[in-house]
């Protein structure tokens, strides 16, 4: 009854708002027609605003953090594990070898070899230090099927003092060596007229010389030395020499041009020539200038510069100027293991007797001595690394060179002088090409292991000589390093030398016919050392040069004694 009651008041008032809103839409006053806007429309936006990520919350129940306590309930555990305490790896260590200031060495040999030599070091503070040295090595010769005597021996002394200071450093120092040689390489033909006139084949060198050098921090000039030497031989021939080097770094518009200047002086005479009674003199001087620019780029290493040269000839009083190109790079391929290299130079190389007599000492006492012009240098090559312990290193090289030394078995004269027979040689100069190609490896096994191989190769143009005289066409090298253990060490040293050509003269047993060219065999010359080192002051040492056993011709008509062995001892001390 009471759902019916509430359906029928429903419609009741659905049925009163219907008839309402009918009588509203009849009573509606508005007129349609034309409507007149008198002013345009404007919309307006009405100011925004940007909800708040972290509404504020104004519930006092729910803003209102609960403190919160907590309470721990700890007990003991018991535990029988007991940790152990850390302990370091044990590395093993070398033992510090103990380094000493001075050593002397003494050794004998077969063809009654002696050889010894002292060397001395003594800090007088910590920036001052005095030294020097004493050495001698001599042999009694015994060259089988030799005709004159073949002994040598050379003895050198010399001091020397260093002291660095704060921006500089500075060295001086003195010395003095004699050498005596023989002419004993007569030719076979010349033997019984060269015994006839008793010659004396005895040839003996000294020289004595002082200089010193100095280098200084945060300059323009980083360096300078000087030194002189005087050089004589026991035939009346002598020379003097001076030399004066500075390096100096001149800023120029903000770049730094790193130049050299040398000076160098020589003077000397001889006695006579190799033809005739007259005296030979040589003096000159030289002033060069080398400013060099470099140039650093990433990978690229650029050095840019050249070279002038001023030569004052004072016995022909001739002035004559000499322009060189100075030019070297390097580049970086691939990091250490692939490095191009190449240049072109050039420089005026001042010859002198004792440069001459040092290389060869069985040259006569009549030579022409006059500079060298190497025109160009040039050089091209790849170096690197090809793992980290072995180095590799390839070149190519073209040299130039006018006015050229080389030495030429002397002309047979048979007269009273003592290096007539065949048995000396001179110096001819010539306009020399050289074109070669060279190989180089090392290898460093461990600390205690070293080789190194290197091969080269060369050819040569002559313009006037038939023969690019005693200039191998082969040079190749081998080197061993190895510390066996704490107390054994060894080594070896390995030379081969390839054919070389010089003048032979052949004696008809009334005159000396026409010269002809002769080639000398190429020779193998192996050397090795075997040593134990006794505690940190003594070691005794074994030596065995030219172990293969040939008297080989170093220079023409010139054999060299066969195998040798030599042992000695080295004490190290400390004052």
């Amino acid at each position: 009854m009471r759902k019916q009651t509430k359906y029928i008041l429903l419609a009741i008032v659905t049925l009163s708002v219907t008839t309402v809103f009918s009588q509203s839409r009849k009573n509606d006053t508005i007129n349609t027609g034309v409507i007149d806007v008198v002013k345009p429309y404007t919309p307006s936006i009405s100011d925004a605003f940007k909800v708040k990520e972290i509404p504020s919350l104004d519930d006092e129940e729910t803003a209102t953090k609960k403190e919160i306590k907590y309470n721990i309930f700890s007990f003991p555990v018991a535990s029988t594990f007991t940790p152990a305490k850390g302990k370091a790896a044990v590395v093993e260590k070398a033992k510090p070898a103990k380094l000493y200031d001075n050593y002397a060495t003494l050794g004998f040999g077969t063809y009654t070899t002696i050889l010894g030599e002292v060397y001395l070091n003594h800090a007088i503070s910590r920036t001052e230090s005095v030294g020097g040295y004493v050495s001698h090595h001599s042999s009694q010769g015994g060259i089988e099927d030799l005709s004159f005597d073949d002994n040598f021996s050379t003895t050198k002394i010399n001091a020397n003092y260093s002291s660095r200071l704060r921006d500089l450093a500075w060295h001086v120092e003195g010395g003095f060596q004699q050498q005596m040689f023989n002419w004993y390489g007569v030719p076979q033909s010349q033997i019984a007229q060269a015994q006839t006139n008793n010659i004396d084949v005895d040839h003996s060198f000294y020289s004595a010389y002082f200089g010193g050098d100095i280098s200084f921090e945060n300059t323009y000039i980083n360096s300078g030395s000087l030194f002189f030497r005087r050089f004589g031989d026991n035939q009346g021939s002598g020379e003097n020499r001076f030399i004066a080097k500075a390096k100096i770094d001149m800023p120029i518009q903000g770049e730094e041009i790193s130049t050299d200047f040398k000076f160098d002086y020589i003077n000397g005479t001889f006695d006579r020539s190799y033809f005739f009674n007259n005296e030979l003199r040589h003096s000159n001087f030289q002033i060069s200038v080398s400013p060099t620019y470099q140039l650093k780029e990433d990978d690229l290493t650029l050095n840019l510069g050249a070279s002038i040269s001023y030569l004052r000839d004072s016995e022909t009083k001739e002035n004559s100027i000499y322009l060189y190109p100075n030019i070297t790079a390097t580049y970086r391929l691939v990091n250490d293991v692939l490095i191009a290299y190449g240049g072109i130079q050039g420089e005026l190389i001042q010859n002198s007797y004792h440069d001459f007599a040092t290389e060869n000492p069985f040259v006569s006492p009549t030579l022409m001595v006059m500079p060298t012009d190497q025109q160009y240098n040039a050089h091209i090559g790849l170096k690197g690394k090809l793992s980290s312990n072995m180095s590799y290193n390839i070149s190519g090289r073209y040299l130039a060179d006018r006015n050229k030394a080389l030495y030429r078995n002397n002309d047979v004269t048979l007269t009273s002088q003592n290096y007539s027979y065949g048995n000396s040689f001179g110096i001819v100069y010539d306009d020399v090409d050289t074109f070669g190609v060279a190989g180089e490896i090392n290898v460093d096994v461990n600390r205690n292991f070293k080789l190194g191989i290197k091969a080269e190769y060369f050819k040569y143009t002559t313009d006037t000589e038939t023969e690019a005289w005693n200039l191998p066409d082969v040079k190749g090298s081998l080197f061993l390093d190895y510390q066996i253990n704490e107390h054994w060490f060894a080594g070896a040293n390995l030379f081969y030398i390839g054919e070389r050509k010089d003048q032979f003269f052949l004696n008809n047993g009334i005159t000396i016919t026409t010269p002809f060219t002769m080639v000398l065999d190429s020779y193998f010359d192996a050397n090795a050392h075997l040593g134990y080192h006794i505690n940190d002051k003594i070691s005794v040492f074994a030596k065995a040069n030219n172990i293969n056993n040939k008297a080989y011709q170093r220079w023409q008509n010139f054999p060299v004694q066969s195998i040798q062995f030599l042992a000695g001892a080295t004490f190290k001390f400390d004052f």
